[in-house]
């Protein structure tokens, strides 16, 4: 017992024959530790997703031996690089098991709160998290307990018995050094391998088309660490400079003839989606007369569906697809060629607006990016008459009047290009009881209190909505100057914890197939002139527009308006009867159906088209 004492606490009287004992035992114990901490991060993973089976998924965890080893490889690469910074184990177990056990915490809690697994590229957006994170309620339920129980008896193991620090500065220098230089290669090695990613896959258990499935999958920490690779420029597959600029070039700009130009004022609405096309719902009588006035305006314009490429959050990637008419695109850093820097060179005036702060999404300086003269948020305009609370609850009203205000006093110097972004019904929604109007309740539904109450919350920010959108309607049909307005929603609501809601509604999002994939990525937009814009144009402006990917939505503005436009937008048009749908989970539409992949001439469109849309990125001059 005195040996076994000197090996763990190795006081200083202790004889020298024991300390490589003493170095072998906290070896081991560390190592220990950091896969500790790598399986906790499983356990909290596994039951992350409320649609899969969690025991099922940690059993499965258990059984691959190649998932468990990427998922403990970094916390025990950290624990070691800490433990030569600070040589206190209990220093380097709680720095590594903030780091680690805190990923998998937040993957947790996004997840739980908007369906939206926890990326390396969110580390961007850390301020924009804290303030969306604010609205919602946070569970501190018996797994976070228990990772606390857990923190803290590690701790106490590593004071009572790894009390003892490495000596030797050049020593700990060199360990240091290993365990960064270890962690580069495990993150250009087997965390960005897609040949790893393959193959700790658990496709049998869960739905390969849908990312949060896919990332729950393999592991938080693996996953998390797997999408670093994210945060660096991907050209596509055989794309080199010269051929971007080809696949560009051999589309050359087209002008809008001034007897023909029209202004475009575009609004994309905050979780804005029409909740009839789910059976559960079409038949309410309260919902039904809620969407009345939305579907009578569909009549009179070109309407259809947006299949987004987000749920319930990053709206950004729907404002920007429109815009700029990406299918995918990195984080704008410097001027990126757009469809807003196309009709500035057309002589037109661009400008928008939305109530909320500049600095959320970097909006201020992409908007800038994207060729918007100038652009109006709570810092510069809105704070005057409301704050970010009073936005989401009721701005859009005002925003319309503000926009059109400016649109008409705009418009007398030229055309104009206006694109605002309402953020009036942002979630969460109050879950606790109604607090206006009311459109369903449990007796004629079925659905819980709790759903019924989430439901009417997001009803009653749709219904004024709706109210502001037709008096904007009335207000541009009196005008003289000719205006064409656009209409769509960014993404599906949150609707509960877990999609508690729509879970309630019998919706089981299975992305294999069309169904799923409209339930849970579609949203509506419409395209209506007013009496000038039409008579100008020399068109009616009326049917179905088609369901498509928003990159195709200003095409179909410019094709409805007549305009050939600019060269991409020409190329898009050719990808778009490829398919109409491009998606970021590699989905395809074709003849009606999904499909994993484009062949021949569509597969040539498809690589022109992600080459032309990386140089205009990457390479644009305004």
């Amino acid at each position: 017992m005195k040996n076994l004492y000197h090996i763990l606490r190795l006081p200083p009287n202790a004889p020298a024959r024991l300390r490589p004992a003493h170095h072998l035992w906290m070896s081991l114990a560390l190592t220990g530790l950091g896969c500790c901490i790598g399986l906790l991060t499983l356990v909290f993973t596994a039951y992350t997703s409320l649609t899969l089976d969690a025991r099922l998924l940690l059993d499965r965890f258990l059984r691959k031996p190649l998932l468990l080893a990427v998922n403990c490889l970094f916390p025990v690469l950290l624990i070691w690089l800490f433990y030569f910074l600070f040589r206190r184990a209990w220093a380097a177990y709680s720095c590594a098991f903030l780091i680690t056990v805190g990923i998998a915490a937040v993957n947790y809690f996004k997840v739980r709160l908007r369906t939206d697994p926890l990326l390396a590229a969110d580390l961007r957006l850390a301020a924009e998290a804290g303030n969306i994170v604010g609205g919602y309620e946070l569970e501190l339920n018996n797994l976070i307990w228990a990772a606390l129980g857990c923190y803290f008896a590690g701790l106490l193991f590593t004071l009572l018995l790894m009390p003892r620090g490495l000596r030797g500065l050049e020593l700990r220098c060199f360990g240091a050094a290993s365990c960064l230089a270890l962690i580069a290669v495990a993150l250009a090695g087997p965390f960005s391998s897609v040949r790893v990613y393959w193959l700790i896959n658990n496709n049998d258990l869960v739905n390969q088309w849908s990312p949060t499935e896919n990332y729950v999958s393999r592991g938080c920490v693996y996953s998390f660490l797997h999408s670093a690779g994210d945060l660096f420029p991907h050209p596509p597959e055989g794309y080199s400079r010269d051929r971007g600029a080809a696949a560009l070039a051999a589309y050359p700009d087209s002008d809008i003839p001034p007897e023909r130009q029209v202004s475009v004022a575009g609004f994309m609405l905050e979780a804005f989606c029409d909740m009839t096309d789910f059976p559960a719902l079409s038949g309410v009588e309260g919902v039904r007369r809620l969407y009345e006035p939305w579907h009578a305006l569909e009549e009179r314009s070109v309407s259809g569906d947006l299949l987004t490429n987000i749920f319930a959050a990053g709206t950004s990637n729907t404002e920007w697809a429109f815009v700029a008419g990406y299918s995918d695109h990195e984080d704008f850093r410097a001027p990126a060629g757009s469809y807003a820097w196309y009709l500035r060179s057309q002589g037109y005036q661009t400008f928008g607006s939305h109530p909320g702060y500049a600095w959320f999404y970097n909006r201020q300086n992409v908007n800038e990016y994207l060729g918007f003269q100038d652009y109006r948020f709570l810092e510069n305009y809105y704070g005057d008459y409301m704050d970010a609370v009073a936005a989401v609850c009721n701005s859009d009203s005002f925003l319309f009047g503000a926009e059109l205000d400016y649109l008409e006093e705009r418009i007398k110097e030229g055309p104009c290009f206006s694109f605002s972004v309402t953020y009036q019904n942002h979630g969460p929604y109050e879950s606790d009881r109604a607090r206006g109007a009311v459109f369903l309740t449990p007796e004629e539904t079925g659905l819980s209190l709790e759903s019924c109450a989430i439901l009417n919350n997001y009803f009653d920010g749709i219904l004024r909505t709706i109210q502001a959108v037709e008096e904007a309607v009335q207000r541009l049909e009196e005008m003289e100057e000719p205006v064409v307005l656009v209409l769509f929603g960014d993404h599906k609501p949150w609707s509960g914890n877990g999609n508690s809601v729509y879970q309630e509604l019998g919706l089981d999002f299975d992305l294999s197939t069309l169904e799923g994939f409209y339930d849970y990525y579609s949203t509506p937009y419409l395209i209506w002139a007013n009496p000038a814009a039409k008579e100008v144009l020399g068109r009616e402006f009326l049917g179905d527009g088609g369901d498509f990917s928003p990159c195709f939505l200003m095409a179909e503005v410019f094709d409805q308006c007549g305009w050939e436009g600019p060269g991409f937008m020409k190329l898009s048009r050719e990808m778009r009867e490829a398919t109409p749908l491009v998606h970021k989970t590699d989905r395809f539409l074709k003849d009606g159906r999904l499909a994993d992949a484009l062949e021949g001439e569509d597969l040539e469109v498809f690589q022109r088209f992600l080459w032309a849309q990386y140089y205009r990125e990457h390479e644009f001059k305004p």
